[in-house]
């Protein structure tokens, strides 16, 4: 049940491959050992250029590489010299990362539409849920009531003022005012050393009535010496809280005010929704692609730093991070990160850490209130990367990055007080997830994107894995958490076609294809009762391309693929075949067992996203899901970053599912939601989200420029009422409208700067997008079998008195759900729902709650 199925080949790459990365890095390096007068030190003269070729011209993205899709894409440097695209509605911006989908017409009538816009309208009229405002952590006691309480706090410790920073879970660096940290020396002493280590990471453990002791890994414990403080047999020491500390550095939030919260753990929730986000990205490809982690136990200098061959010659080293920033390889950067930043983060720079611990926080504290953090490899790219410390297995790379979501919930965890008490929560259930939510806190929900999900590849039209294995290997994704998933991200498998790419990219991923399953991309011509735009990604050659007529190329969209590939891939693979003349189809849909993994899915209550399958796949997944919940089970559908065609998205809101388009730029972003407003169902709630696809080398949203019209002002109000102002990393101050999304917590910027697009209808986005962790939970809850509210739903109403007889006194929430639906309402201690009787069509109905969910009573509204 392997996904990758040449051994042999695979070890040769990387071997020739490794060698020749050394070699051009070495002659580049020595062609010029001084810095270049070019080098590319700062983004900032980039980002204003882009921003005023952006405000002379419309449509016109002017960056250093434009049109990304994530795993989705990182954007292929194209032929025109200098990597930008023009004019291009394939890209970041369009209704579809589908490439010629983009432009397909809209599939449903004025009629439909304009009804839809008017249902979305009177929901934003609707009762708002009560919120407040939750303190950031517990209040800090004179003296620690736990080996975890002191973590952020500044104490004396043997008469000296010290900050505890938290390494961990009850282990901290001891930060003196001078800005040393207290180590332990070779001989029985202590010193004060620049710079955290091992030997200055103290485990703390309570000795009784507030007293600790402090002892390293290797078993030296901290003691009273005659000169001072020493090491040696562990002895209590006594902890008061005091001031005169230094603050350890970290980046800041920059963000004032409490987070807000729930009235009750039951409620209708508030809150920004991101489906699609890489959290844990610097462990695939081997580990070497992304640089730095999202946390580190020694905060950011530790951190926040380039990878290892970035810093060779003045960052010439970088090949990839060139070929992608639309660089001749050798060009270099600035490698420094914490605390100058003076090249990255920024919206372009694909191979640098954007989703450090403290960005997410920003957002989460400016009103993000669900994550999805994607576990993702892709086999082949990570075999022909010749950098690498991991394995390149899919299964491999999964159980890893889940394992790191873990610890960064533990880490977080470590800087508010103890277990349970961060405000990352990993969450494995829509119920849970609205208490976190209510709590105040960001739900994180764990989703898979892989090319070979749970081993299952095709090999010569074969599958490596069984019905039985695939189960097993789908049983153990939800013991690790996995609550959402895609089918494929860039290769044909067991389960399914996929979409492809198109370009210059098309050929290698085609090739790529080729090295996963045997096999190249089956494209061909489209049915023609196919509409227009419902269509994979064209492939060259093609017999279009031959007479130049509509199977001309496009713009690439991917540029992982294309610049991975055109530095380490090319392996002699033979040449893709000559296809028919576009529009393209590929020919392997939804396999038999894919089908058996989507009934499985429902089973495990699993959100499937149909996005990146190839369009016959997409649509037999989308007529499967149909006949399930016509039959009555209940199939979740997310669509998380617009990589599926316009046609589906109505589909998916049929449903009962939700969509997320790709971020993008603010004022393509905008675009985008007008246009789904138009596409809603009757029948359930509706909330807006973006898909990020941050970490997932998807190129993040532009500046409009500080000479824009309605530009973001500083600082502005965020969701909640919280006050949002510049951010600092360092040395660093991050501005969205001359810097872009550079980084995750710039996303709270970037809904302030979509809002200010939206001109008029700017509190009606802001109103959408509020609603869209709502929507998201609904969908979320439908899939664990709760049926849609009876208020939307007319033909679900019961008698009024079969819904008071089924509205037990004493039923918890959940119980009650089961038996009668959704709410249409959940406001504070009151759950509305609508019944009927002789006469009367639609009877509103109120159960009123207890504080802890319970119903105490029946009344009508």
């Amino acid at each position: 049940m392997s996904p990758t199925p040449h051994p042999v080949r695979r070890v040769l790459i990387s071997l020739v491959t490794a060698g020749g990365v050394v070699t051009a890095g070495a002659l580049t390096a020595a062609h010029d050992p001084a810095p270049s007068a070019n080098l590319s030190s700062t983004y900032d003269a980039q980002a204003r250029q882009r921003a005023e070729v952006a405000a002379e011209q419309r449509p016109h993205t002017h960056a250093a590489v434009d049109g990304i899709d994530g795993l989705d894409g990182i954007a292929s440097v194209l032929d025109d010299g200098h990597g930008h695209v023009h004019n291009d509605p394939t890209t970041k911006n369009a209704i579809s990362r589908s490439g010629e989908a983009a432009t397909a017409p809209d599939p449903t009538t004025p009629r439909e539409r304009a009804a839809s816009r008017a249902r979305v309208s009177a929901q934003r009229t609707l009762a708002e849920p009560r919120l407040t405002k939750v303190p950031l952590r517990s209040p800090r006691r004179l003296v620690p009531e736990s080996r975890y309480a002191m973590a952020g706090g500044c104490y004396s410790l043997a008469g000296r003022p010290t900050a505890f920073q938290a390494t961990g879970l009850g282990s901290y660096l001891l930060y003196a005012a001078d800005r040393t940290f207290l180590a332990a020396t070779s001989g029985g002493g202590t010193t004060s050393a620049a710079a955290p280590s091992p030997d200055s990471d103290w485990t703390v453990r309570g000795a009784g009535r507030g007293r600790f002791t402090f002892t390293l890994a290797d078993g030296r414990a901290l003691r009273r010496t005659a000169s001072g403080l020493g090491t040696g047999a562990a002895e209590p020491f006594a902890l008061r809280r005091t001031d005169g500390c230094t603050a350890f550095p970290e980046v800041e939030t920059n963000v004032s005010g409490r987070p807000f919260g729930g009235a009750t753990p039951f409620q209708e929730v508030r809150g920004y929704v991101d489906p699609h986000v890489h959290g844990q990205t610097h462990e695939f490809l081997g580990g070497r692609v992304i640089c730095s982690p999202p946390f580190h136990k020694y905060g950011a200098a530790a951190a926040l730093v380039d990878c290892p061959d970035h810093q060779v010659a003045d960052g010439r080293g970088a090949l990839l991070e060139d070929v992608l920033a639309g660089h001749a390889p050798g060009t270099g950067h600035d490698p420094v990160g914490w605390p100058t930043f003076s090249y990255w983060p920024n919206p372009h720079s694909l191979t640098h850490q954007q989703v450090y611990y403290t960005w997410l926080e920003r957002s989460w504290r400016a009103g993000l209130r669900i994550h999805t953090s994607l576990l993702t490899e892709n086999h082949i790219l990570c075999t022909v990367y010749p950098l690498k410390k991991n394995s390149c297995d899919d299964r491999d790379a999964v159980r890893l990055q889940a394992k790191d979501m873990r610890a960064m919930q533990d880490y977080i965890d470590a800087q508010y007080g103890g277990p349970g008490r961060g405000w990352y929560r990993i969450v494995t259930d829509p119920f849970e997830a609205r208490k976190v939510i209510n709590q105040g806190k960001l739900a994180v929900v764990m989703g898979m994107e892989t090319s070979v999900p749970l081993g299952c590849n095709v090999q010569l039209g074969r599958p490596t894995c069984t019905e039985e294995q695939m189960l097993r290997e789908l049983g153990e994704m939800k013991q690790l958490g996995v609550s959402q998933m895609e089918l494929t991200n860039k290769f044909d498998n067991a389960f399914t076609g996929v979409a492809g790419d198109s370009g210059t990219n098309g050929p290698l991923t085609n090739s790529a294809n080729f090295l996963s399953t045997g096999s190249f991309l089956r494209m061909q011509t489209c049915p023609s009762t196919n509409p227009p735009g419902m269509e994979d990604k064209l492939q060259s050659p093609n017999l279009g391309d031959l007479s130049g007529g509509a199977g001309a190329q496009e713009p690439d969209q991917d540029a992982i693929f294309g610049a991975i590939w055109k530095l380490f891939g090319d392996v002699g693979v033979q040449p893709a075949p000559v296809y028919p003349a576009g529009p393209h189809c590929n020919q392997l849909g939804l396999s038999p067992l894919g089908q058996k993994l989507l009934s499985a899915m429902i089973d495990q209550k699993i959100l499937f996203d149909p996005d990146h399958m190839s369009v016959a796949g997409r649509n037999a997944a989308l007529d499967y899901m149909e006949q399930q919940q016509a039959a009555g089970r209940t199939p979740g559908v997310v669509s998380s970053h617009s990589w599926s065609t316009p046609d589906a998205y109505p589909r998916i809101y049929r449903l009962g599912g939700f969509v997320a388009p790709y971020a993008g730029d603010s004022t393509g972003f905008v675009e985008k939601w007008r246009q789904h407003l138009g596409w809603t169902d009757p029948r359930y709630y509706f909330g807006f989200g973006f898909g990020s696809d941050m970490n997932g080398f998807g190129a993040q949203g532009d500046p409009r420029g500080a000479g824009a019209s309605n530009p973001v002002t500083y600082p502005f109000t965020g969701l909640g009422g919280v006050t949002i102002s510049r951010q600092r990393s360092g040395e660093r101050v991050f501005d969205i409208n001359t810097d872009g999304v550079s980084h995750y917590g710039l996303y709270a910027d970037w809904v302030e700067d979509a809002e200010h697009v939206a001109g008029a209808d700017g509190d009606a986005l802001a109103d959408d997008l509020s609603r869209g962790a709502e929507a998201y939970l609904q969908t979320w809850e439908r899939a664990w079998g709760l049926a849609p509210d009876s208020c939307r739903n007319p033909g679900l109403r019961m008698s009024v008195h079969a819904f008071t007889k089924a509205a037990d006194t004493g039923l918890s929430t959940r119980a009650l759900m089961r038996r009668i639906g959704q709410p249409w309402q959940r406001l504070g201690q009151e759950f509305t729902y609508c019944a009927k009787q002789p006469g009367r069509k639609r009877v509103l109905m109120t159960v009123e709650l207890s504080r802890g969910g319970t119903v105490k009573a029946v009344r009508r509204a």
